[in-house]
Formats: structure tokens, C-alpha cells, sequence
């Protein structure tokens, strides 16, 4: 019996400094980190839906206001928006460029069905989710529907206007 004890306590000791907090590593996805979180954005900002980009300006508008009050524990936002032209083709390719190159944790609020259609099956294929505007039909078993409303898009932009210097 005291044999069996003693082996007992050993694998019990040996088990408590495998899984100790000081060899534990703290492993995020790409993306993520102790200090940051990448975004990953495409908006129209040139071509036909030109206009559109305001609403791009406002989400950018919205994560440096979160991140001038801390982050999100500790963490910043670094929110990386890319010009599409309202194109699906140049949308594939600024998100590919977003996931690989920039390697972001999630896409947000990307504009427009065409360009959401042409990236839904890269995005699932890479496992990156996508957080999409309100709709009535089904994105994807990665989409995470987000609203940011008008009342906080509008105290971002607010924000960010009293602080630019008049002309």
C-alpha cells in the first residue's frame, strides 16, 4: 500500500508541474494577441459606391474611441481597412491580402452582397470569421451578426471631429 502511495503522489507531482502557470503559454489564433487585436475591413472608398466609405471612416472613427479608453482589456484595436472600389474581385483581393499578409483575427462589416458573396467561401475555407450588417437570410456558420448603432457611430464621429483642427 505505501508503494502505491508513494507512486500516486509522484504522478500527482509530476502532473502539477507539467501544468503549471509558469510553463503554460497563453496561444491566440493569428490575429490576437496580449496587446492587440487586428480587424480586418473593405470598404468602398473610390469607384460607384464611393459614398459608402463614410461608414468605413465612421467604424474607424469608433475603434480609436475604444482605444483611447483602454482597449478592450488592455488589448488595442488595430483596425486595418482596405480600399475594394465596390469591385468583387478587388473585394477577394484585399481580403486575402487582410488574412495572409496583415493575418487578422476576423473581417468586420465588409459593404455590399456582391462583395460578401465573392469572399464567404475563402473566409470559411480559412476559418476567419465575418461580421456581417444585419440581413434577412443566413451568411454562413462563421458569421457573426454586429450592429453598431447610429447613437454611437455618431458619439465616435463627434469625437473624432472635435479633435480635428478647423480650416
Amino acid at each position: 500500500m505505501g508503494h502505491s502511495r508513494l507512486m500516486a503522489v509522484a504522478a500527482l507531482a509530476a502532473a502539477l508541474a507539467v501544468c503549471s502557470p509558469a510553463t503554460a503559454q497563453k496561444k491566440y489564433g493569428p490575429g490576437a494577441s496580449d496587446s492587440e487585436i487586428k480587424i480586418g475591413n473593405t470598404m468602398p472608398y473610390s469607384g460607384p459606391a464611393s459614398a459608402y466609405g463614410t461608414i468605413g471612416r465612421a467604424e474607424a472613427a469608433y475603434f480609436k474611441m475604444i482605444n483611447e479608453q483602454g482597449g478592450i482589456n488592455g488589448r488595442k484595436l488595430n483596425f486595418i481597412t482596405l480600399d475594394d472600389g465596390y469591385s468583387p474581385p478587388r473585394t477577394v483581393e484585399q481580403v486575402r491580402k487582410l488574412v495572409e499578409q496583415e493575418e487578422v483575427l476576423l473581417i468586420f462589416q465588409p459593404l455590399g452582397t456582391p462583395s460578401n458573396s465573392a469572399i464567404q467561401q475563402y473566409l470559411n475555407t480559412r476559418k476567419v470569421p465575418i461580421s456581417c450588417r444585419p440581413s434577412p437570410t443566413p451568411r454562413s456558420p462563421s458569421s457573426i451578426r454586429t450592429t453598431i448603432t447610429a447613437r454611437t457611430t455618431s458619439r465616435a464621429s463627434r469625437t473624432v471631429s472635435a479633435r480635428r483642427p478647423r480650416r
